[in-house]
């Protein structure tokens, strides 16, 4: 499906345009390699980071909402924190256990969607890219990621 809608969108002029862009942003995005960072927050050297304490309570402030600009440095661990978890394409993933070569995170939505992430070689253990994860009958994209695919203003 992916080799063939962005194989069609080569030859413009074949349909909508808009359309043939928005098929080509969804094949692009299913084509992308899995990152760690697309699940949960991690730092410039993709290492997990640990969530702040009281993060929730912080982020729910209004003077903290996206967009508003605090010159406080006193909150630099949370300013951080939101900015790797805006980087995240996916919903609701959590980690389940975080060892010395692997990390293994799981969706709060459903457990048994289990996903294995080898420290190591920076890659998941049976998934090579996003569309591999269409074999999940539930996985999640966030805000983020629908504005990136063109779905989301």
């Amino acid at each position: 499906m992916t080799d063939f809608v962005i194989e069609y969108y080569s030859h413009e002029g074949y349909a909508d345009l808009q359309t043939l862009k928005l098929m080509n942003n969804y094949a692009t995005f299913l084509k992308k390699p899995l990152r760690l960072g697309m699940f949960v927050p991690v730092d410039g050297k993709g290492s997990i980071l640990k969530e702040p304490k009281n993060y929730s309570s912080w982020k729910s402030l209004e003077h903290n909402k996206k967009g508003t600009k605090t010159d406080g440095t006193a909150f630099e661990e949370y300013k951080i924190y939101r900015k790797a978890e805006d980087k995240c394409l996916f919903e609701g993933f959590t980690i389940a256990y975080n060892g010395y070569s692997v990390v293994r995170i799981t969706a709060t939505y459903n457990p048994s969607i289990e996903l294995s992430f080898n420290k190591n070689n920076k890659t998941f253990q049976s998934f090579s890219n996003v569309e591999a994860l269409t074999s999940f009958d539930e996985i999640f994209l966030n805000a983020n990621a629908l504005k990136k695919l063109g779905l989301r203003p």
